[in-house]
């Protein structure tokens, strides 16, 4: 095992992989923006070093500077977290390269599935199913994109296939609206993504947004955790989720499952890792791989008992995985709430100091969260400043204790959607489990426009 593990990001990832490592004896590096000066996890870490002005393109995303401080603090390993550089390949490589240990997969397997045209091709030869689509990226041959847009049928999504977090998509009814759309999405995926490349596939309607977690260690073992429900969406982006999804057949979570499982042996994968698929009429439907570990984690563990970040230490350390897939037993349920510094009206982001901090507890809550009482909120980094996790032995249980700690919550001083969260523990829909990803937009209404 490693002596030492530098902590390649911020907020409350950082301080959750830090508790991991302690927990196994492991010496903590924290690297840390000026924004993060004060952040607790910089203050709990056995060593910590600035790398750079609050601008992530200066220090979180600064890939010499993380290597630097690597090298001064003579840690053996890197921890990416999630976001910033968990799924650059080109920092793996690096990683790697300059002597260390990178926690996660190896940087040809992050290009193979970062590329959304090439993870699709791999998909389908390891026999996981698949969006109907264009075979690879779309051609230059105007009247061929047609053509294609009528095999598939309208409506269609054209996809950047280096994209993320919900950017470079647009979806298509008409063919009057296609070329130029196919144009736009290009130019977005140029210049958000360095790569003008698209491809089409087939809009599913109504779909759930159901994922798979898997962990696979370099000896050739691979598992999966069940599944996690996060259709609970707005504009591509998770506010709930949930495991295991209410109302999907298990013997067909098995199959899935065992298909994802087999291709992280086929691609040789290693780590943790989520296969997202839309799901819409008893069909599962591959889109993309996350080569890293989620948010959405801690579902997971808290129904099946796996520690998902010790896991990741461990095989990155060369260690076999401690469990076989019969030993994975999904018990009980599990919510997570993302909870956001931002107006829940308006749904833009409220930074400044908390006021008041008061987090909930009682039987089955855990929160993970990197604030404090006092703590300044930047205007700098993503909104979001904690995890709110209700666990049930089923999940009307899971809601309830839910509902609970959201009324026991407290922060002042910023705006949070907690109310949001609050309203939707007791959305009939919500409860009744099964609700697609375009439900909160249709409810919120004119707010997401």
């Amino acid at each position: 095992m490693f002596e030492k593990v530098l902590i390649a990001n911020r907020g409350e990832i950082a301080l959750r992989i830090q508790r991991a490592c302690r927990e196994l004896g492991i010496k903590t590096v924290c690297v840390y923006s000026e924004a993060d000066r004060e952040a607790k996890y910089v203050k709990l870490a056995d060593e910590s070093v600035c790398i750079g002005p609050a601008a992530s393109s200066q220090s979180y995303l600064h890939i010499p500077a993380v290597i630097s401080a690597a090298e001064v603090t003579d840690a053996e390993a890197i921890h990416p977290g999630y976001g910033f550089l968990s799924e650059n390949a080109d920092f793996a490589e690096r990683v790697e390269q300059s002597g260390f240990v990178f926690i996660g997969p190896r940087a040809e397997t992050i290009r193979l599935m970062g590329d959304k045209v090439s993870a699709k091709d791999a998909m389908k030869k390891a026999g996981v199913p698949c969006v109907p689509g264009s075979d690879g990226a779309l051609p230059e041959d105007p009247e061929e994109v047609v053509r294609i847009a009528h095999e598939i049928g309208f409506p269609v999504i054209i996809k950047a296939s280096g994209g993320g977090g919900g950017r470079g998509m647009r979806v298509v009814h008409t063919e009057a609206a296609l070329l130029s759309s196919v144009e736009m999405t290009k130019a977005e995926a140029q210049a958000a993504f360095g790569n003008p490349m698209v491809y089409m596939e087939k809009f599913l309607t109504q779909p759930r947004h159901i994922e798979i977690q898997v962990l696979a260690d370099e000896h050739g073992n691979a598992v999966y955790l069940g599944e996690r429900d996060c259709s609970m969406q707005r504009r591509h982006q998770k506010i709930i989720e949930e495991a295991p999804a209410p109302g999907v057949d298990r013997k067909l979570i098995a199959q899935i499952g065992e298909r994802c499982a087999e291709a992280c042996r086929t691609i040789g994968y290693r780590g943790a890792g989520t296969f997202e698929f839309l799901y819409e009429n008893g069909q599962f439907y591959f889109i993309e791989m996350n080569t890293r570990v989620q948010v959405e984690h801690p579902v997971t563990e808290l129904v099946t008992g796996i520690d998902i970040v010790q896991t990741q230490l461990r095989v990155a350390a060369g260690q076999k995985l401690p469990f076989k897939q019969k030993d994975i037993q999904l018990r009980g349920h599990a919510i997570e709430c993302r909870v956001n510094a931002e107006d829940p009206a308006k749904f833009v982001p409220s930074p400044g100091r908390i006021t008041g901090f008061h987090m909930p507890g009682g039987p089955g809550i855990r929160v993970d969260t990197h604030v404090y009482h006092g703590y300044m909120v930047p205007p700098t980094y993503d909104s979001m400043i904690g995890k709110l996790l209700a666990y049930g032995d089923t999940r009307e249980q899971a809601i309830a204790r839910m509902r609970i700690a959201l009324s026991e919550m407290v922060v002042e001083g910023i705006k949070t959607n907690i109310p949001l969260h609050s309203d939707l523990m007791n959305d009939a829909a919500f409860q009744q489990g099964g609700t697609s990803i375009h439900y909160l937009e249709h409810k919120l209404g004119i707010a997401t426009k």
